[in-house]
């Protein structure tokens, strides 16, 4: 089971934001924005949770696995835990085999070309995935000077939109990075309750 594909949740966000844009044009975050955020999440990590169950029982690799690659590189590139999990589960639930209609590729959805940028040979593959993605999210966290939400920013349109337009370049780019830190500050806030 594949479970289910979130790219029409972003149109449905989309739409909300453009209906409550037009009805209250004064208002600059629509006030559904967090709930309507909060249910993403929700439902992120719900299917999170389903294929935790689910991958002990498939072959190939298991959650745990997964997990244990990206403590690796967390600690290669000093980059939270958290935030590359968080990262995975919003570029592509933990699919391995994802593409995007851009033709991102993999766990961390690196573009060919940013893939071939950090030597990334097997796209698919998914330790070199999460190495290269983490490497890449290292590196615009050191270029934006440890503003983590510039960096998913840049991770997400690109360091040059992001350069040029001074910040998110996009409202999807904008919903991204508040997804991606609201899952965040989740996982941390669950790694300190267990620790």
């Amino acid at each position: 089971m594949v479970g289910p594909d979130f790219t029409g949740m972003q149109k449905v966000l989309d739409r909300i934001d453009e209906i409550t844009r037009k009805c209250n044009p004064n208002m600059e975050r629509p006030a559904h924005s967090s709930a309507a955020q909060s249910r993403f999440v929700e439902l992120l990590e719900a299917e999170n949770k389903t294929k935790e169950k689910n991958s002990a029982a498939k072959t190939g690799t298991p959650m745990d696995e997964l997990r244990r690659k990206v403590s690796r590189s967390a600690d290669k590139y000093n980059i939270d835990e958290e935030l590359i999990r968080a990262v995975i589960q919003v570029e592509s639930g933990w699919k391995r085999d994802a593409v995007s209609v851009k033709g991102a590729m993999g766990l961390m959805q690196l573009m060919p070309r940013t893939a071939a940028m950090l030597g990334v040979e097997d796209a698919f593959d998914p330790e070199q995935n999460i190495e290269g993605g983490v490497k890449y999210l290292a590196q615009l966290t050191d270029k934006y000077r440890g503003d983590v939400e510039m960096a998913l920013a840049a991770y997400n349109a690109g360091p040059s939109r992001v350069d040029a337009a001074g910040g998110a370049p996009f409202q999807e780019t904008a919903r991204y990075v508040r997804n991606v830190m609201a899952l965040y500050h989740r996982y941390r806030e669950e790694e300190s309750q267990e620790g």
